[in-house]
């Protein structure tokens, strides 16, 4: 079986337009947090008043103008992060090369701004004229395809869709067309675009959204905080890596997944180690060679402490010498683009050995028991990681990554 490889990451989120940027904001312990400026505010609550917005951003500097149009932000974000990636790698997609790289997109809820502008216009201003390019940018699969025609990918081109698991699900997509032969090489990552008044409103409506900020598993935290952007990455196997001489950035060791079949909403401890175990065993590595983790650490009472329970399920002694940090407080939780800005993160801690941290950490929830790393970025080697995402549905999804080879 082949091993695989990451040699090209690309990104955008609150905390900045390219990696080295988003990277920097990690372990200085940025925030992009702030008081939402793209929805009139007179509209909003005060619970879904605050969120990760992507700012200064001009599509034009990074996107061919004449492609703009047929672009919502999020197509737009899946772009931006994707040129980044190829052009880091180095591949190019002529000839063979073209049919036998995949295109997989994680995403959770497709193209919003537009959807909701012909909503307005449609329910709000009764007008029976709609832009004529509404579906191609509102259908869920129109990232990786933009990505697939603006670089020329012919092999398999599609959208994962399962909430905030939607990225690590992409990538394990990827990663099995590649172990099974199909496709030598895949862009993969996740994207999202959710800063919009009718899922603002309706994230409210569910009382999960914090108030003031995002505290992962401390004391007195009040829920999550919504953030948007994506992360694209570059998987090839070791020997084409190798080859060509390329930058290897991590090794994409395993990746694991499962299902809780219980509740919609409510997370399950069961479930979420099931998926840790899971990407263990198909990385072949002992609990004791993780030295971090990358939680998915929402900040909501109940994900929180339940993610704590699965980690002392599967690493037993060994947990209490993790670091553990959710790097949400910094981009937001970008739902289905969440677990790529996650991986940003994790591969950081890989390459440079420094573990970005858990900010805005006011105490110990007796119910959240493990160092999660608060306050500041901490040097120390990181051999192998985990980056967890578990989803409404109770889908949950991990990825293994070790340093590169």
């Amino acid at each position: 079986m082949h091993r695989i490889v990451i040699t090209g990451m690309g990104g955008i989120c609150a905390l900045g337009h390219h990696v080295a940027d988003i990277w920097r904001g990690m372990t200085e312990g940025r925030s992009g947090i702030g008081p939402i400026r793209r929805v009139d505010a007179n509209l909003l609550r005060n619970n879904a008043s605050i969120a990760a917005e992507i700012s200064d951003f001009e599509p034009r500097a990074f996107i061919d103008e004449t492609r703009l149009p047929l672009l919502d932000p999020i197509s737009q974000y899946a772009l931006v992060a994707a040129n980044e990636a190829i052009r880091q790698s180095g591949l190019s997609f002529r000839n063979e090369r073209a049919s036998r790289t995949a295109v997989v997109v994680g995403i959770g809820v497709a193209g919003e701004e537009t959807r909701e502008g012909l909503y307005k216009k449609l329910y709000g201003e009764k007008s029976d004229r709609f832009h004529p390019l509404g579906i191609v940018r509102i259908m869920s699969n129109a990232p990786p395809s933009q990505i697939s025609m603006a670089h020329g990918i012919t092999g398999p081109t599609f959208t994962v869709a399962s909430a905030c698991a939607s990225t690590n699900h992409a990538i394990s997509q990827a990663a099995l067309m590649m172990r099974a032969g199909l496709v030598d090489a895949a862009i993969v990552g996740g994207a999202e675009a959710c800063i919009t008044l009718g899922l603002l409103r309706a994230w409210e409506a569910m009382r999960v959204l914090a108030p003031d900020t995002c505290r992962p598993f401390s004391i007195h935290r009040r829920g999550l905080v919504l953030g948007e952007g994506a992360a694209m990455f570059v998987l090839e196997t070791l020997e084409s890596a190798q080859a060509r001489g390329a930058t290897i950035l991590a090794e994409l060791a395993g990746v694991g997944m499962s299902a809780d079949a219980g509740d919609i909403a409510a997370p399950s401890d069961v479930g979420a180690a099931a998926a840790m175990n899971a990407a263990l065993q198909d990385a072949g590595m002992q609990s004791h060679e993780i030295d971090y983790i990358n939680a998915h650490g929402t900040g909501t009472a109940a994900n929180d402490c339940t993610e704590t329970r699965a980690i002392h399920k599967v690493f037993g002694d060994h947990a209490r010498r993790l670091a553990i940090s959710s790097t949400k407080p910094m981009h937001g939780h970008a739902l289905g683009a969440s677990g790529a800005l996650e991986l940003i993160a994790t591969i950081g801690a890989l390459r440079y050995g420094i573990v970005a941290p858990t900010l805005n950490y006011l105490g110990p929830d007796p119910a959240c028991d493990l160092d999660y790393v608060p306050h500041e970025a901490r040097a120390m080697t990181v051999r192998a990681a985990l980056s967890n995402s578990f989803a409404f549905g109770g889908l949950n999804a991990v990825v293994a990554v070790r340093q590169a080879p």
